[in-house]
């Protein structure tokens, strides 16, 4: 797997190419990482906090568990070095791309320019794999773990002012030099995909730190950027469906993997709102044990009929297309499924524990390394340029 990832990064010298797009795969990386994670913390017994390597095995597993986890394990592990790896090569290329015409006419194309959220939402991504991964296996993380708030919080402001620069910047190159609406597709929610990432990261902050003024100051800009992003995604998910329903059939295959790009939105606010219930609760004294449950399980019931009805229209699209094509936009299909998935837990937890549901949370993981795997080969034969058949479109 490491020496696949090796070569796709070698392979993408040789052409002149680029596209901000190929952080899906860094950040779809980062995204399969968490998911074991996220299941150990919400289905495992463990103590208080966030669940750690120590935790995890204080419980004396034996026979197939214990390989069962170390299964888990080797996920966390593998897609956390995967994601490394891609996320700092791909900087190295994307700097060297910003000196390009390409970039600036990209910049100025109101129906393209979203493509270039991607990268940050790939950092973000890191954020969230240091909560995590690394937390989970690195005592000196877990045992320092308040200790490492006021950095994260210094870090998590400049990528704030940042990120809250680039949303209003791109925004008024969309006002000012108009566009035809109806050709935006489900790309353009990449806008408040980086809010709501940036969001979960603030509201996690304000949840988990013990220095009120940490906390509140997270939270007041977790609010920023969360109201921002609704706002976005409530209109732009009116006019996106608006211009859907203008249309004659479905858009362009290459098009086709952003109709899912909904359920990571939704999954990303529903946890900031949950994180910041936390917030207020830590913080403020508030009981709100009826909102959790509300906000979850309003927003997992979203997220299933969704999938069910994205999946319905892609289904002729993966019997016809899907494996003898690449297109980068495909790497766009490893985020919801680590959505759907991460929100599911959140579920097993608060609303229903279910065995048949967890099975579920592990077919989705197998499903979703398989995905994976199968683009990371697809997207290294094309970049190779070698005699395959697969139409490529880097």
């Amino acid at each position: 797997m490491l020496s696949k990832t090796t070569n796709i990064m070698e392979d993408q010298k040789q052409t002149n190419k680029f596209s901000p797009l190929v952080f899906l795969s860094s950040l779809g990386a980062g995204g399969i990482a968490t998911m074991p994670f996220v299941l150990m913390q919400y289905t495992t017994e463990h103590g208080n906090n966030l669940i750690t390597r120590a935790q995890l095995w204080s419980n004396n597993f034996s026979g197939l568990i214990t390989f069962y986890y170390y299964f888990l394990e080797t996920i966390m592990i593998s897609f956390t070095i995967i994601h490394f790896i891609l996320t700092i090569y791909f900087f190295k290329k994307m700097i060297e791309w910003f000196k390009d015409k390409e970039f600036r006419n990209l910049l100025n194309d109101p129906l393209k320019n979203t493509v270039l959220l991607t990268p940050l939402i790939s950092i973000l991504m890191t954020m969230n794999i240091f909560i995590g991964p690394l937390r989970y296996f690195l005592p000196f993380l877990s045992n320092n773990f308040q200790n490492l708030f006021l950095p994260a919080m210094i870090f998590w402001t400049l990528l704030f002012i940042f990120i809250m620069y680039i949303e209003i910047k791109l925004l008024g190159i969309s006002f000012e030099k108009g566009f035809n609406i109806d050709k935006i597709n489900f790309g353009w929610l990449l806008h408040p995909f980086l809010l709501g990432m940036l969001t979960v990261i603030g509201t996690g902050i304000a949840a988990m730190s013990q220095n009120g003024s940490i906390a509140n100051l997270a939270a007041l800009m977790s609010l920023v950027s969360g109201s921002m992003g609704i706002f976005l995604l409530s209109i732009k998910m009116v006019v996106i469906f608006k211009s859907h329903f203008s249309a004659p059939g479905l858009p362009e295959k290459q098009f086709l993997p952003s109709f899912l790009i909904v359920i990571p939105n939704i999954t990303l606010f529903a946890i900031s709102a949950f994180r910041f219930g936390h917030f207020l609760e830590h913080h403020k004294g508030f009981e709100l044990g009826a909102y959790f449950y509300l906000i979850i399980s309003l927003s997992f019931a979203f997220e299933v009929w969704y999938l069910l009805f994205g999946i319905s229209l892609l289904i002729n699209y993966f019997k016809k297309d899907h494996f003898k094509d690449f297109y980068i936009t495909q790497w766009g299909f490893i985020c919801p499924l680590v959505a759907f998935m991460v929100l599911g837990t959140f579920v097993y937890e608060i609303v229903i524990s279910s065995p048949i549901l967890y099975g579920i949370f592990v077919v989705i993981i197998i499903i979703t390394i398989l995905l994976y795997l199968e683009l990371l080969i697809k997207h290294i034969k094309c970049a190779k340029k070698t005699k395959n058949n697969i139409n490529c479109k880097l």
